[in-house]
């Protein structure tokens, strides 16, 4: 199992460009205010013991090393271009912008991701029907056929790519190949940075999301799917919690949600539920995070000789927690200092 989050995962953790959507038009109900008020107290006490659960800008400062941190939401909204006004000026006077992948590795991803389908397919083992129970594979494929995946291409499909095939709506998906815009927080910055000249800085290699699902085992990978099955017929519900959090600056009430959503709907235990959630949490983000600070922090102290400084934009989940880059950064001796509206103070 990796969880019902896994909508939340792409939009929030991953930038997976051909997946950038506006989710705004595909309208559902925001399944955190529709939590029992049980569950709500739950959901509000774990995340009152995460630093810095709330907010997606902020100021990291070392002597004259200076980081403006975004937390990104990688499908597309309206409401971006007020960030990117907002921060304009420091984003075109910024010595570099680091991000997760550039424009180097989005093409490079591109490519072998054409060239070759074994990235995303399995032409040689077992097929998804052969693997999955009748019934599971009866629902995978009528929701990967509604997306546009005929059944016969989904059985070949390496289940990760599958799985969060399935937490996007088809409405979603329609809107990609209706625009082809890729228009999420990062990208814009991107743009942004690439017409000012500024230096773009990949935190990770092209290949990382690849990498972050090796070594799954024939049985963890069919519980991935399973777990992500209840979710396909609500992704538009998903899409709108996330961005209504995303918004607000509740970033972590994302991931808590999707720990209760789970004791409710995987039909696993809940020891079951936290393992997993913590492995997930360990792969998806924490390790990621701590690879990224010497490249943060290298980039902000070469500016800082010129008394200049860096922007960082990344997925808004990498912000908080005691292995986030927050954190991180705090533990490296950097002030943080969070920015409103949505930049709360931790």
């Amino acid at each position: 199992m990796r969880k019902r989050l896994i909508l939340f995962f792409f939009a929030l953790v991953l930038p997976l460009s051909a997946m950038a959507v506006d989710a705004q038009e595909c309208v559902g109900r925001d399944l955190i205010a529709a939590l029992r008020p049980e569950q709500k107290a739950e959901l509000d006490r774990a995340v009152a013991a995460i630093p810095f659960n709330r907010g997606t800008l902020f100021e990291a400062r070392k002597g004259d090393a200076r980081i403006l941190l975004i937390g990104t939401y990688h499908f597309s909204d309206p409401r971006h271009a007020a960030t990117i006004a907002r921060f304009s000026d420091d984003l075109d006077s910024a010595d570099a912008l680091l991000v997760e992948a550039g424009p180097e590795e989005q093409a490079r991803l591109s490519n072998e991701l054409a060239t070759n389908p074994a990235l995303i397919a399995d032409t040689d083992g077992a097929t998804l029907p052969e693997r999955m129970a009748p019934e599971d594979w009866a629902r995978l494929s009528a929701a990967m056929t509604e997306r546009g995946v005929p059944a016969f291409v989904a059985s070949r499909m390496r289940p990760w790519y599958v799985a969060m095939m399935l937490g996007i709506s088809p409405c979603m998906l329609d809107q990609v190949k209706a625009s082809g815009k890729v228009e999420g927080l990062d990208h814009l910055l991107l743009e942004r940075a690439e017409a000012e000249g500024v230096p773009v800085v990949a935190l990770e290699p092209w290949d990382t999301v690849f990498t972050l699902f090796a070594g799954m085992t024939p049985e963890e990978e069919i519980e991935m799917l399973q777990s992500a099955l209840p979710a396909a017929d609500h992704a538009d519900d998903y899409a709108s919690t996330l961005i209504n959090a995303f918004f607000s600056g509740k970033v972590w009430d994302i991931w808590e949600f999707g720990r209760i959503d789970a004791y409710e709907n995987s039909g696993l235990s809940r020891e079951d539920v936290d393992h997993q959630i913590g492995l997930a949490q360990e792969k998806m983000m924490d390790q990621r995070n701590e690879s990224w600070i010497a490249p943060l922090v290298g980039a902000a102290d070469a500016a800082a000789k010129d008394k200049g400084h860096v922007v960082a934009a990344f997925g808004a989940l990498h912000l908080p927690g005691e292995r986030g880059v927050l954190r991180l950064l705090e533990r490296e001796g950097f002030v943080v200092s969070a920015l409103g509206p949505t930049g709360d103070a931790p």
